[in-house]
C-alpha cells in the first residue's frame, strides 16, 4: 500500500512504524472473513481492511471526523486479522497510532468523554476500583442489569503457600483481576507449590498499562509500565526469579510488548525487553508439569468443559492449544466450540462502550460454547469470565482453578 505521510507524523518513530505497517498490507481482504464487526455488521469499514484504509487516510493529512472515529472504536482490537493475513500486517499496532490521532483531533460528546475518563482513572486504581465495586455488590438489585452484569460474585482466594522452593516466579496482580476474582493468582500459586515452584508477588506493581494505553491515554498507559518495571526490577537484576507469570491473557500481550512500546525510552528500553522476555503466559508454564500432573489427577475430573481461549492468548501472543493440552494430561474432557477463533465481545473496556454489540458477540459465543454440553465453562482471561457468565447460569472460571480444586 502506497503512503504518503503528513508532515505532523512523517519521521516521526510512530509515523515510521505506521508507514511500514501500511506498506505490508497488500488489500488482499482475507482479514474480513475473520473480523467479528465485519460479520455483524456487513460494512467494509467496520473490518479491518476499511479501517486501514482510514488510518491511512488520517496519517496523510485528510479531515478527521466523528464518523472516523466511530469506525475505529467499533474495533474490538481482537487481532483476529492478524493471525489471517498473509502478509503479517500488524493491525493492532496500527489500530493504536491511528487512534490515538483521531482521538486528539475529534472532540467527543461530554457523556463520552466523562465515561471514559472513569474507565481510564478508576478501573487501573486498586484504591478507588475494590471499595467502588464493593458497593456495587452490596446495591446490585438496585442497578440495572447491565450494571449487575459488571458486579459477579466474588470467590474467597483462599490460602497463599508459604512455603520456600528453590524455583521462583513472579506474578501480576493486576487491578480489575485481584479485586472481581483473588482466588485466580491464590489458585496459581497452591498449583506451582505442589510441583516445587514458589509464586512471588511486587507489592508495588499494578495495572499492566492496557487499560489506558488502549483508551488512548498512551502516555498513562507507558507510566504503568514503568511502574511495574520498577517493581520487578529488584528481583529480575539479582536474578531471583526465572519467569514473570501472567494469569491474564490480556496482560501477557501487552507486557510482553512492553520492549516494544518502551523501545525509545532510553531509561527503560533494555529493562524493557528484559522484562517482555521473561514474561510467559501460566499455559507456557504448565505444560512442564503434564506428566506429574496426569500422574497425580487422571480420573478425577469428570466434569465435561468447554474452553474458550481469549482473543490475547490465541491471537495477540499466538498461543493455541497449550491449555487443553494440560486439561487433557489431567484427565478433563475438554473440547472447543465452533468458531473458537472469534472474540466473546469483551475486549477490555469494550463491554462498558459499545455495549449492543458487544452483548451480541457474547451470546453467539456462549450459543456455540453451550451447544457442547459443558458442565462447566473454562478461559484464561477475567475480563472473558465476567463477560460469559453474565449471560449464562454454566458456570465460568479460570482454567487454573479447575487443576487447583482437582489437586485439593
Amino acid at each position: 500500500m502506497q503512503t504518503n505521510l503528513a508532515d505532523f507524523i512523517k519521521g516521526t518513530p510512530d509515523g515510521d512504524e505506521a508507514e511500514a505497517i501500511l506498506r505490508a498490507c497488500v488489500h488482499c481482504g482475507f482479514c474480513t472473513a475473520t473480523c467479528p464487526t465485519y460479520q455483524l455488521l456487513g460494512d467494509e469499514l467496520d473490518g479491518p481492511r476499511g479501517r486501514i484504509y482510514l488510518i491511512k487516510q488520517v496519517l496523510e493529512g485528510a479531515p478527521v471526523t466523528a464518523k472516523t472515529q466511530t469506525h475505529l472504536d467499533r474495533c474490538l482490537t481482537c487481532r483476529n486479522c492478524e493471525t489471517t493475513c498473509p502478509s503479517g500486517v500488524r493491525y493492532g499496532r496500527l489500530a493504536d497510532i491511528g487512534r490515538r490521532v483521531v482521538e486528539e483531533r475529534v472532540r467527543r460528546p461530554l457523556a463520552e468523554r466523562i465515561k471514559r475518563a472513569v474507565l481510564k482513572e478508576a478501573l487501573p486504581r486498586t484504591w478507588i476500583f475494590r471499595p467502588a465495586f464493593k458497593a456495587g455488590q452490596l446495591f446490585r438489585p438496585l442497578l440495572s442489569p447491565a450494571l449487575q452484569d459488571k458486579l459477579p460474585s466474588t470467590r474467597s482466594a483462599g490460602r497463599w503457600p508459604t512455603r520456600e522452593h528453590t524455583r521462583k516466579m513472579l506474578v501480576l496482580q493486576g487491578c480489575v483481576q485481584s479485586t472481581m476474582a483473588p482466588d485466580i493468582n491464590a489458585a496459581t500459586a497452591r498449583v506451582l507449590d505442589a510441583f516445587g515452584v514458589q509464586l512471588l508477588t511486587a507489592p508495588k506493581a499494578g495495572c499492566c498499562g492496557a487499560l489506558r494505553y488502549h483508551l488512548n491515554d498512551q502516555d498513562g498507559g507507558l507510566d504503568d509500565m514503568r511502574r511495574n518495571i520498577d517493581a520487578w526490577w529488584p528481583l529480575v537484576e539479582r536474578g531471583q526469579i526465572e519467569a514473570i507469570v501472567m494469569t491474564a491473557s490480556g496482560c501477557g500481550v501487552t507486557v510482553k510488548e512492553y520492549g516494544h512500546l518502551l523501545a525509545h525510552d532510553s531509561a527503560y528500553a533494555a529493562k524493557a525487553a528484559r522484562i517482555a522476555m521473561l514474561t510467559r503466559d501460566l499455559s507456557e508454564i504448565m505444560p512442564q508439569f503434564e506428566a506429574e500432573l496426569g500422574a497425580k489427577l487422571k480420573g478425577k475430573v469428570a466434569k465435561r468443559v468447554a474452553f474458550h481461549p481469549p482473543c490475547t492468548l490465541q491471537h495477540g501472543q499466538q498461543i493455541r492449544g497449550k491449555v487443553e493440552g494440560v486439561l487433557r494430561a489431567a484427565g478433563v474432557d475438554v473440547t472447543l466450540c465452533a468458531d473458537s477463533h472469534l472474540c466473546c465481545g469483551s475486549a477490555g473496556t469494550y463491554s462498558v462502550l459499545q455495549p449492543a454489540l458487544s452483548k451480541e458477540l457474547r451470546d453467539r459465543k456462549l450459543a456455540s460454547l453451550l451447544a457442547t454440553g459443558p458442565e462447566l465453562i473454562v478461559s484464561a482471561n477475567i475480563g472473558c469470565q465476567t463477560h460469559l457468565q453474565s449471560g449464562t447460569e454454566t458456570p465460568v472460571a479460570h482454567w487454573i482453578e479447575l487443576i487447583d480444586q482437582a489437586l485439593a
